[in-house]
């Protein structure tokens, strides 16, 4: 069984950044995809970013690009979200997700493990 753990969320000013991380625990698979979600109150599930096992794959959604960075360190189980330039559309529970499988995918029903996620507030 594998367990994800999400730490990081906080309330932050517009403009501001945080750095999210999602500790992994259970069976060690070779090859695994780690994802980032969000769903802010009221709106369904989104996908933010992803990263393949080594990282040579990764992906973002349009609305975050050029200001999330998603990176993992295999050696601790974790992967990582450094959100800059926060806005208040941001705010939302950010979750850490994992896919069994080698290649990205923004399609959250394609993950097979969640964390309890983190909330992240953004105030104007």
């Amino acid at each position: 069984q594998v367990q994800l753990a999400e730490s990081g969320g906080g309330l932050v000013q517009a403009g501001g950044s945080l750095r999210l991380s999602c500790i992994r625990s259970g069976r060690t698979f070779s090859t695994y995809t780690m994802g980032w979600f969000r769903q802010a109150p009221g709106k369904e599930r989104e996908f933010v970013a992803a990263i393949n096992w080594n990282g040579a794959d990764i992906y973002y959604s349009e609305s975050v690009k050029g200001r999330f960075t998603i990176s993992r360190d295999n050696t601790k189980n974790s992967v990582y979200l450094q959100m800059n330039s926060l806005k208040p559309e941001d705010t939302a529970v950010y979750s850490c997700a994992e896919r069994s499988r080698a290649a990205t995918s923004v399609n959250g029903a394609e993950y097979r493990y969640w964390g309890q996620g983190t909330q992240v507030t953004v105030s104007s």
